[in-house]
């Protein structure tokens, strides 16, 4: 699907059901963004963007058959939860209590465990405004729900702005305490997915820190400076050079520690940006930490919507997040949300074009 050519008149949400996607949700500015979300896994399976010249391309990864959408493509721009990244072994405290969650096979939890949100069938409603168009989508997590405490009740927002924004926005409740990390496993290619890997865009990250990782990509120590390593990207810079530097060696899978703004607010996270296309997309947050994933484990397995295989870096992933492991790391922002307070999580991918 491509935007017409008007800029002005915008896109209600056009819902289509789907036996794989649940409900396919479509919506957006035609010559802006246009985007396609799924409500089995609150997916974010498309998104036009205009390039230098005006002409749209889907940016956003997602396999051709959809059945893989359960294996080998489970995560590709889905809402993860209850807590994304990893915990240690699936175990955790909280106050003094234990708790055993589900784990994967590298026996840790991953991505909210075995059976997390992404896996889940959202229920969606539709927001239509003159200046804002898109859907609400909500999920009740029950108490025990891969071992996590507490019934969470879920919101997250998909709403394009005639100003050339995606805005995503999480909030959740929860009845007990427990934690609560959630973010979009989108994967992006600035030229169009399928034209090939992201090695020629440049990738700038607001970070001082990072966080170093063992082989199984658990936090290891205290975050550690970029300054002199491999994931000082606090300028431009290509990745096929950043990702030549040593250290990098296998691409990036890691958390950066963003540099500090007032809480609450959006603070800058990352810009990406392809030379080819001139497509420039600046991600903003209220999250602590961005991981970037450079899709280095991507082996063509998977053919995209295109039909054309998906290789080693074929698309980057930029999650805002809390930090990996927090619940068992005290010195980290605390992802801990009690019986009377709201979660609260927003994400701005601003587009733009250059060159």
């Amino acid at each position: 699907m491509n935007p017409s050519p008007s800029p002005f008149a915008a896109v209600p949400p056009v819902c289509r059901p789907d036996p794989y996607a649940g409900q396919r949700w479509t919506f957006g500015f035609p010559g802006g963004l246009v985007a396609e979300v799924h409500t089995r896994g609150a997916r974010l399976h498309g998104l036009w963007v205009p390039d230098r010249d005006g002409s749209p391309a889907d940016i956003v990864l997602a396999p051709r058959d959809p059945a893989r959408t359960a294996t080998t493509a489970r995560y590709f721009g889905v809402t993860v939860g209850r807590y994304a990244n990893r915990i240690a072994h699936g175990r955790f405290s909280l106050d003094a209590k234990p708790y055993q969650l589900t784990t994967q096979e590298d026996g840790h939890c991953l991505h909210g465990g075995a059976d997390g949100f992404d896996t889940r069938l959202w229920e969606a409603e539709s927001v239509h405004t003159p200046e804002r168009t898109g859907v609400l989508l909500h999920l009740r997590s029950p108490d025990g729900d891969q071992g996590f405490p507490g019934n969470l009740d879920v919101t997250v927002s998909f709403l394009v702005g005639r100003d050339g924004e995606l805005a995503l926005t999480y909030t959740a409740v929860s009845d007990a305490a427990t934690p609560v990390n959630l973010t979009n496993h989108a994967y992006f290619n600035l030229d169009g997915e399928g034209a090939g890997d992201v090695l020629g865009h440049e990738l700038a990250v607001h970070a001082s820190h990072y966080t170093p990782v063992d082989d199984d990509l658990i936090p290891q120590g205290d975050h550690r400076p970029v300054s002199g390593t491999a994931f000082d990207l606090r300028r431009p810079l290509g990745i096929a050079d950043a990702l030549a530097r040593p250290g990098a060696d296998e691409g990036y899978d890691h958390n950066f520690v963003l540099d500090p703004c007032g809480d609450g607010a959006l603070r800058p996270a990352a810009v990406l940006y392809a030379p080819a296309t001139g497509r420039r997309m600046e991600v903003l947050t209220t999250e602590p930490g961005l991981q970037v994933y450079t899709a280095g484990r991507f082996d063509g397995t998977v053919l995209g919507k295109s039909g054309r295989p998906y290789g080693r870096g074929a698309g980057i992933a930029l999650e805002t997040q809390h930090f990996p492991d927090s619940p068992n790391r005290p010195g980290d922002p605390s992802p801990v949300l009690r019986p009377g307070e709201e979660y609260g999580s927003r994400t701005v991918l601003r587009f733009s074009t250059s060159g």
